[in-house]
């Protein structure tokens, strides 16, 4: 199986199968069609402003850039990530204190069971993920994604992390979508953050597993 079934086959599994009438949609757990109020459901938790506060507590400035995927550099971004998705741009947040950058941070968007989740994503200076807040929830379960002692498991991690279900992720307990969903952007955010930011500046993920196999041949001998 090529890496590009390997990616179309993980994007399959992330999507819930649903069924569509005209405007309605099928939810194969309710048994039944989803009403209008579920359908039209968002939940804001926090704004995108009051977001960037929390990732970037003692920045001095908060700047803004986009980042263009070209087609090759997507194709490369989903074949790390293992799923594919339809953006070609993201906006990244940069916080920052002097000349130093403090960290990044992303407002994704991806598909819960049935709707899209909004959440911020915070990397700091070193590729890990520093804090993950609920923006905005749209479905009728699943938004216990947003409690602290959840998202928690998720600092931490770098873009070596798999970020594995009831692996390095222990999941909740009727909001499987929504921690799958999550799950996949935050990966995507890590990613996009090395190749981006921290390969071009000699601390990507290339450069850390360099070191460690320069460092594991000495291990071996006691040197």
């Amino acid at each position: 199986m090529t890496t590009r079934l390997i990616c179309s086959f993980v994007a399959l599994s992330l999507m819930p199968t649903l069924v569509f009438s005209a405007d309605r949609i099928w939810d194969n757990d309710l048994k039944r069609f989803l009403t209008d109020q579920e359908m039209s459901m968002a939940e804001v938790y926090l704004k995108e402003d009051d977001g960037l506060k929390i990732m970037f507590p003692k920045s001095e400035r908060v700047r803004k850039e986009l980042i263009k995927l070209t087609p090759e550099k997507k194709t490369q971004i989903e074949e790390r990530i293992g799923w594919k998705f339809p953006e070609e741009s993201f906006e990244v947040y940069i916080g920052e204190t002097g000349s130093q950058i403090d960290g990044y941070a992303l407002v994704q968007n991806t598909i819960g069971k049935h709707k899209a989740m909004t959440y911020m994503v915070g990397v700091d200076k070193k590729g890990l993920v520093s804090d993950v807040e609920l923006l905005v929830f749209r479905e009728a379960r699943g938004s216990e994604v947003r409690q602290k002692r959840f998202n928690a498991q998720y600092e931490g991690k770098s873009v070596l992390d798999p970020v594995r279900i009831n692996k390095d992720i222990i999941n909740i307990s009727g909001a499987t979508m929504s921690v799958r969903s999550m799950s996949a952007g935050i990966k995507r955010v890590l990613v996009l953050v090395d190749e981006f930011y921290l390969k071009p500046a000699g601390i990507g993920s290339d450069t850390v597993a360099s070191q460690k196999d320069k460092g594991f041949l000495p291990s071996i001998f006691g040197n």
